[in-house]
């Protein structure tokens, strides 16, 4: 339920969790934890896994079968529609909270094996990050190491709130007592609220403003010269483009005063060990990707990259983000690398012994390609593993629209009632982490050992040994030989990640899991066979060589584009959203685990709403109040009124359905994220 990877001890008695504590030595949370990871116990009570699937039957009434009939089922259902309609009639839609040889396995099964499009809900999350991260170094490579923020002096958090979403890293600044710390929020959040300087930004407007310091900076010669001639390229037209962002536009742009963005430039400047970090407030926009370069941009001329204290950072999202991105096979070869590449694909090859001709020869259609091509009839068969679209997906009610367009609609889950497995034909059960076995790769490419806790019962099946089974049923026969167990799996992805900027060939279970089980630390890749582990926080291009092939990182940028989102007479409010406490995670489903976040979160979709707004409209605390979106849909939430929302703006958490029900069918261009931050809508009394 995050994507720090905290490491944690369970105490165990006659196959029963007695309490859970964390890891004193662990570097990511040092003996720390948030309510969310020391309430991992909760899964062995509140998830009563089925030990059979559940099938849809003529009476519209789900019923349990056995697992050899629901592989049986899956296997004709999906091959039938793929000799009806053709190979991509099916697709699938994963997730970044399995573990990496889950993804893996399942990318061999349904990417290699058969042959049809699959995307992750880090898509989500964080595609905006691994396309910034593709396009300016070369791969997708966040450069840090946690312990970075503790050795900033300057912090500038960009549409990232650690208080709530990264409690434990946040709980690590608190060690670092010099860093003057920047929040650019169109929100005052509660990172903000900490914060040393809050630059309550207008929504959107954040390219405006990164765009306009850089060209301060540039003026005023506040950059690293010797940084910019050896280590990038496309300096000279970045300098050219950013000239047309003068202070005295900059107000009317972004909300902030040219005075106040001025002593932003000179903080960033006088700084001696510059950090600056985003997450979703970056990413889920409709102009995404230029604003996380613009970031990186940032840091790039300034020289503030390479070394402690320093980076352009992404915080990632769900707790195995980075094992998807690296190794699902989706995007990218299992250890990245392009369809098209003719060493890549021969190498990927070798390593799995198989024929070449059965690896995918181009990268997956996207997220929103795929719900697109199910309302249009194209795709008739879905399997969902691990996520919940039909609360999650922007404009959700249009993933409800789509699915009635399906033949079959396969769901995998530890949970039988999320709003997605309500929906399906066939419900395959799956164990929670406490009885699986892999491996995590967390925010800062640190690679962590998933341990089964306790034993499964009898005819429980985790993920792995699902796919393993589908993968018999649909006849791949010899092909499963070298996949059999999760350290089977790993063992072919070291070997596939051999040469590439996440190789991991030297990483083992055993390293993972540490000498004589005492423990371990973690390894962050790169690691590759023979390497020494001399430290185990690392950060990437302390060397200052980039993966690009001129080995150095490129200075990208672009115009500003119109928001496809504006506000009108008809639609005067832009509706943000986030999260809500620290104890709640994505559409609650995991979180509600947790007796004591549901003893003090809202049970009912709550907005905050402006103090004057509110009295304007004549609005009182906790009144049921309609909001009407721009993608033509209305949702009922409770006003919860505050002045940490500006005037015009609310604020609703992600873990309510009705939130994403307002979101827009609009996405970055390169990433195709979901623009989910920004959406023009009006209020209606009820």
């Amino acid at each position: 339920m995050c994507a720090l990877a905290c490491n944690l001890d369970f105490y165990v008695e006659d196959d029963k969790i007695t309490k859970v504590l964390p890891t004193k030595d662990y570097p990511v949370n040092k003996g720390f934890c948030c309510i969310k990871g020391i309430n991992l116990d909760k899964q062995q009570t509140k998830i009563k896994s089925r030990k059979r699937p559940l099938l849809r039957d003529e009476n519209n009434e789900m019923k349990e079968i056995p697992w050899e009939d629901g592989f049986k089922i899956f296997a004709k259902k999906m091959t039938d529609i793929q000799q009806k309609y053709g190979k991509e009639a099916v697709a699938y839609i994963s997730t970044g909270q399995m573990t990496t040889e889950d993804m893996a396995l399942l990318g061999h099964v349904g990417r290699n094996y058969m042959g049809i499009n699959g995307d992750g809900n880090t898509r989500l999350c964080m595609a905006t990050a691994v396309v910034a991260h593709k396009q300016s170094f070369g791969f997708d490579s966040p450069p840090y190491t946690l312990k970075d923020a503790e050795l900033s002096d300057t912090i500038v958090f960009v549409g990232a709130n650690p208080v709530i979403a990264h409690p434990v890293f946040w709980g690590r600044l608190k060690d670092n007592k010099d860093a003057k710390i920047i929040t650019i929020d169109p929100r005052k959040s509660e990172t903000a609220a900490k914060s040393d300087i809050w630059i309550d930004i207008k929504p959107k407007a954040d390219l405006v403003l990164i765009y306009t310091i850089a060209n301060i900076l540039i003026e005023k010669g506040w950059i690293n010269n010797d940084y910019i001639e050896n280590f990038t390229e496309g300096f000279e037209g970045f300098k050219k483009h950013v000239k047309k962002f003068t202070l005295d536009k900059v107000y009317q742009e972004t909300g902030i005063s040219k005075e106040r963005v001025l002593e932003l430039a000179e903080i960033i400047h006088n700084g001696k060990r510059v950090s600056f970090w985003w997450t979703m407030g970056v990413n889920q926009g409709y102009q995404a990707v230029r604003t996380a370069q613009g970031i990186i941009n940032l840091a790039l001329i300034t020289g503030n990259i390479g070394k402690p204290g320093t980076g352009a950072n992404s915080l990632t999202g769900q707790s195995n983000a980075m094992g998807s991105r690296a190794f699902s096979n989706t995007t990218g070869f299992y250890g990245g690398g392009d369809y098209d590449n003719t060493a890549r694909r021969e190498a990927v090859a070798e390593a799995l012994q198989i024929d070449e001709s059965l690896l995918p020869t181009k990268q997956t259609i996207p997220y929103n390609v795929i719900i697109e091509k199910i309302k249009s009839g194209e795709i008739k068969g879905l399997w969902v593993i691990c996520t919940n679209p039909r609360h999650s997906w922007a404009n959700n009610q249009e993933f409800e629209k789509a699915v009635k367009n399906l033949d079959f609609f396969v769901v995998q889950d530890i949970y039988e009632d999320t709003h997605s497995a309500k929906l399906c034909d066939l419900f395959l059960p799956s164990v929670p982490g406490i009885k699986k076995e892999g491996v995590l790769i967390n925010t800062e490419r640190r690679l962590s050992k998933l341990n089964p806790i306790i034993p499964k019962e009898e005819g429980e099946m985790s993920d792995y040994e699902i796919f393993y089974n589908i993968g018999k049923e649909l006849g791949m026969g010899s092909l499963l030989d070298n996949w059999k167990t999760p350290k089977d799996a790993f063992e072919l992805l070291k070997k596939c990640s051999k040469g590439m900027p996440c190789d991991i060939s030297g990483v083992t279970y055993e390293m993972l899991e540490g000498e004589d089980k005492k423990g371990s630390k973690g390894v962050q890749w790169p690691f590759r066979a023979g390497d020494v582990l001399l430290n185990d926080e690392r950060r990437l291009f302390e060397d200052n060589n980039y993966y690009t092939s001129s080995k150095k990182a490129k200075i990208i940028f672009e115009d500003i584009t119109p928001n496809p989102t504006t506000t009108s007479k008809e639609f005067p409010y832009i509706f943000n959203s986030g999260r809500g406490t620290v104890g709640q995670w994505h559409t609650g489903v995991r979180s509600r685990e947790i007796d004591a976040v549901n003893r003090i979160i809202r049970k009912e979709s709550y907005v905050l709403i402006n103090t004057k707004l509110a009295k304007d409209l004549n609005i009182l605390e906790n009144e049921r109040i309609k909001i009407k979106s721009q993608n033509g849909v209305t949702s009922e939430f409770s006003a919860v009124i505050s002045d940490d929302v500006k005037y015009n703006q609310l604020y609703a958490p992600i873990h309510y359905i009705e939130t994403n029900s307002l979101t827009p069918s609009i996405y970055d261009p390169y990433s195709k994220e979901p623009s989910y931050k920004t959406v023009a809508v009006n209020i209606i009394k009820c």
